[in-house]
């Protein structure tokens, strides 16, 4: 008889992970959590108050320690995530894994080898690919709607920076919050990068200078396909959370704009006035996070491959890389110059 629920242990309960706690233990049928796991005792215990979840542990090991737990929800800083996928691999776990899954190409490569030689999935939370609006985009240029993609462009601007606590664990920009921007690039171009020319500076705060990264950034992208790409990115946007993609190719081009919380336009003797975007990535990727979730749940419980792999998960990685190089040593850079 076919499993009826997918049974999971959230490990890290911080921001992301009470929102796919949220997920899982409300809003997919076919999933329940059964554990939490959070070196923070005030957060892991207000998170268990919250979705009623009795069975909490300080040390993520226990969590993948119970027989009834089947799949694993990796929600904790980058720089923990290599340890906890073996472990959670050899456990026989399946896993979901907030991105990067790891700052080092060699880590990604043997978390990959790892998963397949164990014989469990493992999904990449590259969300974007599942808003509907982004998804949409990909829909119609896989069917052609468009002709052959030319040009992809991609604005992804956050509407504050976050603290320099944050930026000097997270990897920096590239590999921060432009990673969500390479893999939509590949997503929605359907070719590989080959090349990549970045420009960075810091011209937001000075905190960036510090923490030895950049908050603006400029990225171009060369495809094996022959299309090109460009992605902007900033830390700070005044006016909300800038999220705009478009594709332009031979028989046309779509795009899709902010998401705002409505639509009206007032005009009056001033000029035309709109609501501004939503306002940071909780609420405008809300829709995001439940869908790939259930389509993580889905395909464990249905046998069916997941569908952002830990390779997906290694050439976003790599793209960042060649950025970071390219923004440093300002040149191009190929990516065979990035190993995989």
């Amino acid at each position: 008889m076919p499993q009826e629920k997918l049974r999971f242990a959230v490990l890290g309960v911080g921001r992301i992970g009470k929102i796919h706690a949220a997920n899982l233990a409300t809003r997919i049928p076919r999933a329940e959590v059964v554990a939490l796991a959070d070196p923070v005792p005030d957060a892991l215990a207000a998170a268990a108050s919250r979705f009623g979840i009795r069975r909490t542990f300080a040390d993520y090991r226990q969590a993948l320690e119970l027989p009834d737990v089947d799949a694993v929800a990796v929600c904790t800083p980058t720089d923990t995530h290599y340890q906890i996928l073996l472990d959670a691999a050899s456990a026989r776990k399946h896993i979901f894994c907030e991105k990067p899954v790891a700052l080092e190409i060699e880590k990604i490569r043997h978390v990959n080898q790892h998963v397949a030689a164990c014989g469990v999935q493992m999904m990449v939370a590259f969300n974007r690919r599942f808003d509907p609006n982004f998804a949409k985009v990909h829909e119609l240029v896989q069917a052609g709607k468009i002709g052959v993609p030319h040009v992809v462009r991609i604005t992804s601007r956050d509407p504050a920076p976050p603290p320099e606590s944050y930026i000097r664990s997270s990897g920096g920009i590239f590999l921060d919050m432009t990673i969500h921007d390479f893999d939509m690039a590949r997503f929605l171009a359907g070719s590989e990068v080959t090349e990549v020319f970045a420009r960075a500076a810091v011209l937001v705060d000075p905190m960036f200078e510090r923490a030895g990264d950049w908050d603006t950034a400029v990225t171009l992208l060369s495809f094996a396909s022959g299309a090109l790409g460009a992605i902007d990115n900033s830390r700070k946007a005044v006016y909300g959370y800038d999220q705009r993609v478009e594709v332009f190719g031979s028989q046309g081009m779509v795009a899709v704009s902010n998401n705002t919380p409505d639509t009206h336009v007032l005009f009056d003797s001033t000029g035309a006035h709109a609501s501004l975007p939503l306002y940071f990535f909780m609420e405008r990727y809300t829709e995001s996070y439940l869908r790939e979730m259930q389509a993580f749940v889905d395909a464990v419980l249905d046998g069916k491959p997941v569908p952002v792999t830990g390779e997906d998960g290694l050439a976003a990685v790599r793209i960042a890389l060649a950025a970071a190089r390219s923004a440093r040593e300002r040149r191009p850079v190929k990516l065979e110059e990035i190993p995989a």
